[in-house]
């Protein structure tokens, strides 16, 4: 799948500096945003089980505290990047990045000095990367199948509507009028992208992918921030650190470990190779190295804390929550569309409703549904858990798997979406 585009005949550099841009140091924070809570909020149930199992601990004041200053602090490079692309003009700009986005920054001729110092970082990948270590984690996600992207859709993206801070960067970029189901659509492109086969390698189509968000992150951080009705002292920046940190470690980790409560098990070595992928896209996105994953455990520790922080629901939760709950009341099946269609909705609310407990869909404003999609799915998945045990069991699984997450984008979207798309009014491409 290719989300990314490029001009036909390579483009001529806009006038650019001299001399490099001297790397800026990343921002210090040194107040912290009201936005912050005076104490550790109240997880979801299922995240608190899983952090008292690992043996994890709230965040200690010093932490705490640390986790609210980031809530101030974006993402440096990517954001110098965007600001010399508008100051040299977006007409000119913004197809040099997408060359060198797709062909190497070494296919830009006489490339100005803030687009290579920006993309002979990144193209240069870190000692710590063992390459089988991410394909393996490929595979195991591929093998998660449409449960693991139900865990996606239904615990992470509307468990984190819980998040009220994120929710005002998400209000203001259209969410509502654009509608949860788009805002997904992407989210899964960009996911299945980087665990495609080798996508992560450079130029691969999950590179692209996440070098693209990262460069909208940015994009919408300017925009945002600058808007008369942002109120940077209660909200800090728009999509910080901690917003980051979280984001990630609930798109890519968060359906194989929630996954595991419909018995989709895998070896702890497997788990680790989710994790060391999950680091690498990481960085690749402009996250600190603090809250990049060294394995699972480690992984699951960032969630943990940030949600401690970050779980502040409010008047637009429920704006965000309700309306993504009748989703499944569109979609497209192909036959007994209309009792599908309900079926679909009572089994996405019966995954929320497992993981998250009564009390969070009551603050969602949701139904609680018993959980009989996860209770019979169950079985079957450890049967496939076992399989994919066996020599050969792991690439089938993967295969089987891809082609369920395909089919789930079809139902939900028609296809393929495109990355960026509910942004375009701000990227303006």
């Amino acid at each position: 799948m290719t989300t990314s585009r490029v001009a036909s005949t390579a483009p001529q550099a806009p006038p650019g500096p001299a001399a490099p841009i001297p790397p800026a140091p990343l921002p210090t924070a040194t107040t912290i945003p009201t936005r912050h809570p005076s104490g550790p909020c109240k997880i979801p149930t299922g995240l608190w089980a899983v952090g008292l199992l690992l043996g994890l601990r709230k965040p200690d004041r010093e932490l705490f505290r640390h986790l609210g200053e980031l809530l101030t602090v974006g993402d440096e490079p990517a954001d110098r990047l965007v600001e010399w692309m508008h100051t040299a003009g977006m007409t000119q700009a913004r197809p040099l990045f997408e060359q060198a986005l797709e062909n190497g920054i070494a296919s830009v001729t006489d490339a100005p000095a803030p687009l290579r110092e920006f993309f002979e970082v990144y193209e240069k990948t870190p000692d710590w990367v063992d390459r089988d270590l991410i394909e393996e984690g490929a595979r195991i996600m591929r093998s998660g199948g449409a449960d693991g992207l139900y865990v996606a859709r239904d615990v992470a993206l509307l468990g984190g509507y819980q998040f009220s801070g994120f929710n005002q960067t998400l209000l203001r970029t259209g969410a509502l009028e654009k509608g949860s189901n788009k805002r997904f659509a992407e989210t899964t492109q960009w996911a299945t992208d980087v665990i495609t086969e080798n996508g992560l390698l450079p130029q691969g189509v999950g590179y692209r992918s996440t070098l693209h968000v990262r460069l909208i992150h940015a994009f919408v951080r300017r925009h945002v921030a600058a808007l008369p009705d942002w109120d940077s002292d209660a909200w800090g920046l728009p999509i910080n650190q901690t917003d980051m940190a979280a984001t990630l470690i609930g798109a890519l980790v968060s359906p194989s470990l929630g996954a595991v409560m419909m018995g989709l098990v895998n070896r702890p070595g497997e788990y680790d190779a989710v994790a060391h992928l999950t680091r690498y896209t990481g960085w690749l996105l402009g996250v600190q190295d603090e809250f990049l994953p060294r394995d699972f455990r480690d992984a699951t520790r960032v969630l943990h804390q940030t949600s401690y922080v970050l779980s502040t629901p409010d008047e637009t939760t429920r704006q965000l929550s309700v309306p993504m709950a009748d989703d499944p009341l569109q979609w497209d099946y192909r036959r007994f569309a209309g009792l599908r269609r309900k079926i679909a909705r009572s089994q996405h609310l019966s995954i929320t409703s497992a993981f998250l407990g009564r009390g969070a869909m009551h603050t969602l404003g949701l139904p609680f549904v018993l959980p009989w999609y996860p209770a019979i799915r169950f079985p079957v998945n450890i049967i496939r858990s076992i399989a994919a045990q066996r020599p050969g069991g792991r690439e089938r699984a993967a295969e089987r798997g891809m082609a369920e997450q395909r089919e789930f984008m079809r139902i939900m979207a028609g296809g393929d979406a495109t990355i960026g798309h509910s942004a375009k009014a701000i990227t303006g491409h």
